[in-house]
């Protein structure tokens, strides 16, 4: 059956010498593998560089329910991402958001919620003007949302630490390293009460940014399962300086 959707790559694998499998993230029917053969042909109907991480596609699939490759009937880049491909410091955020996204969205099923979320979120770190050294932590504590473990913040203002393995802000220190310690929280509040469209108002040094990713990312192999270690955070904190 033919459908029609919107899709967010999320990753390519070389499948012969001139096809691969592209892993993409659709509005539709949810996460799903497809076959592009030819895409590595001078005259290619659906070319290389709109597989790149994140790229937005509207789409024209073939689905058959239970089968673990898909084809594509017709593709084209929409909206065409007009800064992120050509910015080092976007596209490396592009690529580790994708990392993450790839390691925490698993389900074949539909969710237009997280979708939009997403799909709207590439759109802002594109079409931003504004710096984006702080948008990808703001970006994965919204996405914890959506996952099913964004914090309880019912006693922010009251609390001292915030317990990564519940979830919870708490007055004493846990009894394991899971926290984050009284000297970020601040931050770490601010964090989650900022709308991502105001990312860009966010001040923080190197160093909180840096702890607060260690941590954010800690928050994320604890609820995540089989989230695995980062293979492009070492490229973005080295980007961000």
């Amino acid at each position: 059956m033919l459908h029609k959707t919107r899709g967010i790559v999320l990753r390519v694998t070389d499948y012969s010498e001139s096809s691969v499998i592209v892993k993409i993230y659709t509005e539709k029917l949810g996460v799903q593998s497809y076959l592009v053969q030819g895409v590595k042909k001078p005259k290619a109907k659906i070319k290389m560089n709109m597989l790149q991480p994140l790229h937005l596609l509207d789409m024209v699939v073939y689905h058959k329910p239970n089968v673990g490759l898909q084809k594509i009937s017709d593709a084209r880049s929409f909206p065409i991402l007009s800064d992120l491909p050509y910015n080092i410091v976007k596209s490396s955020i592009a690529i580790f958001l994708n990392e993450i996204i790839h390691k925490s969205v698993k389900e074949q099923i539909d969710d237009a919620l997280l979708f939009e979320y997403i799909y709207s979120s590439v759109v802002l770190l594109d079409n931003t003007e504004e710096s984006v050294s702080n948008f990808h932590l703001v970006f994965l504590m919204k996405l914890s949302r959506f996952l099913g473990f964004y914090p309880d913040v019912s006693y922010a203002d009251t609390s001292s630490y915030f317990d990564l393995k519940e979830g919870a802000f708490v007055r004493y220190q846990p009894p394991h390293v899971f926290f984050i310690e009284p000297k970020y929280l601040s931050a770490f509040i601010e964090m989650l009460r900022l709308p991502l469209r105001d990312f860009g108002q966010w001040k923080i040094d190197a160093a909180t940014r840096k702890y607060l990713l260690n941590s954010v990312l800690g928050y994320f192999s604890l609820h995540v399962d089989s989230f695995g270690v980062m293979k492009s955070q070492e490229i973005l904190e080295e980007v961000l300086g």
